[in-house]
């Protein structure tokens, strides 16, 4: 049985958060997100981003989520402060106060964590702060995105724009829920050293993690 437990009107569309069984579910315009079944492959995102990075890596996530990629960041031994970048406020409130809380044991509380509400496109071209590992997991992959803004932060001027926010040596992680051919060529174009991790799922293709380094 789902329960709807909340409905709202998002910046991308409509959210809806809801409960089946004993896990939780994001849809976004009648398209399914996210849930809390597993998450191995969001954890894995930052932890082998961070086991890429020496030192106590300043990194960015680039959507919150479910907030399974955020709570590994923070049990990972190698990561010193986090800022996530979340442009639905709804996200935001659902893991800090609603029943998403619970999922990551509250990891929003913690004072290494920065959240900034916005959109990730936008705030990137106008911030100057740069980061050891910026993790990015805001759409299905790079050709299957929640809006169709997000789709420029894969081209080669996306790729571009989000170079100048890694510090030298930094990482470009980047969650998909396909195997892409034409991104990851891209990426082999753009960085010097490229890793690709196919992460094995109980139904359907394996979702997929890319690791650049510049």
């Amino acid at each position: 049985m789902t329960d709807v437990l909340d409905k709202v009107a998002g910046k991308s569309g409509e959210l809806v958060l809801r409960k089946a069984g004993d896990d939780f579910e994001v849809i976004a315009n009648g398209v399914f997100l996210m849930d809390t079944r597993n998450g191995e492959s969001e954890r894995l995102l930052v932890s082998v981003a961070a086991d890429l990075v020496p030192g106590k890596a300043r990194m960015l996530i680039g959507g919150l989520g479910v907030g399974y990629s955020l709570r590994a960041a923070l049990d990972h031994p190698g990561v010193g402060e986090v800022v996530v970048v979340e442009r639905e406020p709804a996200v935001i409130g659902w893991n800090r106060e609603g029943p998403l809380k619970d999922v990551h044991d509250d990891a929003l509380s913690d004072e290494r964590v920065t959240v900034v509400e916005a959109d990730l496109v936008k705030w990137l071209r106008r911030t100057e702060e740069r980061f050891d590992a910026l993790c990015l997991d805001i759409d299905n992959g790079p050709e299957w995105t929640v809006t169709d803004g997000n789709a420029k932060l894969y081209s080669d001027a996306g790729l571009d724009l989000l170079t100048a926010r890694l510090r030298p040596g930094g990482v470009l992680a980047v969650w998909s829920a396909e195997s892409v051919p034409s991104f990851a060529k891209r990426l082999r174009a753009r960085f010097g050293e490229v890793r690709e991790l196919k992460i094995p799922v109980p139904q359907g293709e394996p979702d997929v993690l890319w690791f650049a380094r510049v």
